[in-house]
């Protein structure tokens, strides 16, 4: 276990939850990988009082995950239409054009972006993946193949590329030197600029049993409290926040350069609530590794009751929470037939750990499997609507978290 927090450095880091050990959540793997041994790395998540900030207790290094990345967000619908929603906001809020600059960190295939690029405003991409990079190039969003620290941002205002809007969506849990990366957005600033960040919320992880999203891209699991924490020692500060539904519920935070503005009503309220809950305690999690074994035996006493009744079995979504779903419950191609994706990248390969066979979606309709686990449960009204078909013929879906339950 980790002795120290990772952020603070305070010694009294305690392990709420332990997941065993586990293979990288995107690290899918194709047939000839099923010959060779699979890396596993313990997987816990743990509390650090001090700072208020959940992390996991086990690190591995970002290049054997991020250089090379399954994850193309443009693959769903509901995540570009979050993205052109945001951007479309913004640019009337802040009256963005020609002359202003939009960054995104972690930019990944472009999704965001290409909407302020539609409406002629300059936009630049970083982002450490180059596949998933050159697919953003491809579709005219400038994207550049590095990961995002402190000497970046030097460069790039060396440069005189100080941005209007910095996008930071879904990235920050990702990040190991959390003060780096933040230290190098208060730098990359305008003096009148806006860091608009999304990342999952805490309490959401906690409260509707999402233990599914704790995997090792994922260092840290962030309440507001621990958020305005880290970017008050950068000179930043949190003026907005909004609880939007995203990724199983997510907090989107304005930050600016400390002094600008007045934190909104909404930043007040919601400091009162983790306050009044104890989100700042290691009590508020203490009782969270026993829900989620008791999750773990009804889930797979419904799995065996279908088994025994002869009902066909398969999954949705080769999503990374659903690779920690299947190895922390031990249910793999004895249980499930195969997984469907609508990700090319994805398709043809296999679930790390488990070995299960991930095929294009059509296949849903194709085999008509009586009953089909929904991995990627974040994106479910998406996925509802588009398997309609399959659901007309007698289909259902079982939503495990945070109650199994058959729709």
């Amino acid at each position: 276990m980790t002795p120290t927090c990772r952020s603070c450095g305070d010694a009294t880091l305690e392990e709420v939850l332990s997941l065993g050990e586990q293979p990288l959540a995107n690290a899918y793997l194709t047939e000839a990988d099923l010959q060779l041994p699979e890396s596993r790395y313990p997987l816990g998540l743990g509390f650090c009082p001090r700072c208020c900030l959940a992390q996991i207790t086990h690190a591995v290094d970002p290049e054997l995950m991020f250089r090379e990345y399954a994850y193309f967000s443009s693959v769903s619908d509901e995540m570009v239409e979050h993205a052109r929603t945001l951007a479309e906001r913004l640019i009337v809020e802040r009256s963005l054009g020609p002359d202003s600059l939009v960054i995104e960190l972690a930019s990944n295939d472009g999704y965001l972006l290409q909407h302020y690029a539609r409406r002629g405003i300059p936009i630049l991409g970083i982002d450490p993946a180059e596949n998933v990079a050159v697919a953003a190039n491809e579709r005219g969003v400038p994207t550049l193949a590095r990961f995002f620290d402190m000497a970046m941002a030097d460069e790039l205002r060396a440069d005189g590329r100080l941005a209007d809007v910095v996008h930071a969506n879904n990235v920050l849990a990702h990040v190991p030197d959390v003060h780096g990366f933040v230290e190098g957005i208060a730098r990359i600033l305008k003096p009148s600029g806006v860091a608009v960040i999304e990342t999952p919320y805490l309490r959401e992880l906690i409260e509707r049993l999402e233990f599914d999203t704790i995997y090792h891209e994922h260092v840290f699991y962030y309440s507001l409290s621990a958020i305005s924490m880290i970017f008050e020692q950068h000179g930043l500060a949190v003026t907005d926040v909004e609880r939007i539904r995203i990724h199983g519920g997510s907090l989107r935070i304005h930050a600016t350069l400390a002094g600008r503005l007045a934190p909104s009503g909404s930043v007040e309220a919601i400091l009162g609530e983790e306050a009044r809950l104890g989100m700042c305690t290691t009590a508020y999690l203490r009782d969270f590794a026993q829900r989620v074994d008791a999750l773990r035996t009804e889930l797979l006493a419904l799995l065996s009751d279908d088994k025994a009744a002869g009902r066909s079995i398969a999954a949705y979504g080769a999503a990374a929470k659903g690779t920690v779903l299947l190895n922390a419950f031990g249910i793999g191609a004895d249980t499930i037939d195969f997984v469907a994706d609508r990700s090319p990248h994805k398709q043809g390969r296999y679930m790390p750990g488990v070995h299960v066979p991930i095929v294009p979606v059509e296949r849903l309709v194709e085999r008509a499997p009586d009953l089909c686990l929904l991995l990627a449960w974040n994106f479910a009204d998406e996925i509802l609507e588009q398997q309609a078909e399959y659901r007309r013929r007698g289909g259902r879906f079982i939503l495990p978290a945070p109650k199994p339950t058959v729709v």
